[in-house]
């Protein structure tokens, strides 16, 4: 049986913070030898957007769960 939609985006965020994370790094590293190129500096970017997509999401989650489990009786 396959993973439920908001523990793939859970897992899925999670592995965005850690490309993230390092791509701050990789960032701050470039800074220390000059000015480093404009995709090293932007390439933060990317991971941070889908961050907030999936965190809004995951956010979102709870509250759109459970009027549908009310309507249940549960």
């Amino acid at each position: 049986m396959s993973a439920a939609p908001g523990r793939r985006v859970r897992q899925a965020h999670r592995w965005l913070s850690m490309i993230f994370t390092a791509t701050v790094v990789a960032n701050f590293a470039a800074q220390t030898q000059g000015e480093p190129a404009a995709w090293i500096t932007y390439s933060p970017l990317l991971p941070l957007a889908l961050l907030m997509l999936s965190g809004l999401y995951l956010f979102a989650l709870p509250y759109v769960k459970r009027p549908a489990a009310a309507q249940r009786g549960g």
